[in-house]
């Protein structure tokens, strides 16, 4: 594939800095915010009514949304997130998001900082449809950065 080709977006892993990490816990349908905007502080000159000054305050990143499948299988993830949640016992992880190419080699790589969670949502689950039940993880990280690739 040329370098030039934009990239494919379904094939990617998720790993997490946690102790325990099952197989499960790199398995993901989708992850989504990967979104970094800076916060701006605008001044009004006085006199001057064309236009507003605009100054960067902060950079802010949105949470991090993870969806997967429910199965019985452990996971080490959700122990994480119910010790948080359940025992407001929280213990920050790096993660890493990989975008893969064919032979499940990065080809993109993504750093995030001091995750914590925010909350774990269960579909619902409806006897007029044979649908999957997901299981979706929101957490809060300080920032994210992509890493480079030799």
């Amino acid at each position: 594939m040329s370098d030039a080709m934009p990239l494919i977006g379904f094939h990617f892993s998720v790993i997490f800095e946690l102790l325990p990490q099952f197989s499960i816990d790199t398995k993901f349908q989708s992850v989504s915010g990967l979104k970094s905007t800076m916060d701006m502080e605008t001044i009004s000159e006085g006199g001057q009514n064309q236009f507003k000054h605009h100054f960067p305050t902060r950079n802010t990143v949105e949470n991090l949304v993870l969806k997967r499948g429910l199965t019985k299988e452990i996971s080490g993830l959700k122990m994480w997130v119910n010790k948080a949640l359940q025992d407001f016992v929280f213990h920050p992880a790096n993660l890493v998001i990989s975008l893969l190419n064919e032979d499940n080699a990065p080809i993109k790589v993504w750093y995030l900082s001091q995750a914590i969670p925010l909350s774990i949502d269960v579909s619902a689950f409806n006897a007029e449809e044979n649908g999957i039940v997901i299981e979706t993880f929101t957490l809060k990280y300080q920032f994210f950065k992509e890493l480079p690739l030799p």
